[in-house]
């Protein structure tokens, strides 16, 4: 009969690398996502209030600039005024807030608009912080992109 002393601990040793790269791994990826999702219900925000603005904020190129701030704001942070950004290290920079016209909606509540109905698009491209950036996981350059648009309705 061999001794089988310690052939558990000696088993768990050879597995445990496995099993915490797999486990900070699923931590990791688990993040990403949640952080994936707050940008774009961020970003989806930003362009229903865009669109709810009043149609004197827009022309067919540019937008109001106290509106692209409040956009940006709102976006980044979830208040008009500004504040703490929902992840960390995501400045106003990050977003994007564009205009483009439709010439082939001109009825309804676009009839007096020159150039037809706009559509707002706000875009966000923000850098990723890991969880585990310390630990041996690089993921410098790793970024999460939204977009989302929304026609202005003037409300």
């Amino acid at each position: 009969m061999r001794d089988r002393t310690a052939a558990a601990a000696a088993e768990m040793a050879l597995v445990l690398p496995l099993l915490m790269t797999l486990l900070f791994g699923a931590f990791e990826a688990g993040n990403y996502f949640w952080n994936e999702h707050i940008v774009i219900k961020a970003v989806r925000d930003g362009a229903r209030f865009a669109g709810r603005q009043s149609f004197s904020k827009y022309s067919c190129s540019t937008v109001d600039p106290t509106v692209e701030t409040e956009i940006k704001n709102l976006t980044r942070t979830g208040a008009l005024s500004g504040g703490t950004p929902r992840i960390a290290g995501w400045t106003d920079d990050d977003v994007t807030v564009s205009i483009s016209c439709s010439a082939a909606t001109t009825d309804g509540i676009y009839r007096d608009m020159a150039g037809g109905a706009p559509r707002v698009t706000v875009s966000a491209v923000v850098p990723y912080t890991a969880l585990f950036g310390l630990v041996g996981f690089d993921t410098k350059g790793i970024t999460i992109a939204a977009e989302a648009n929304s026609p202005v309705m003037g409300l």
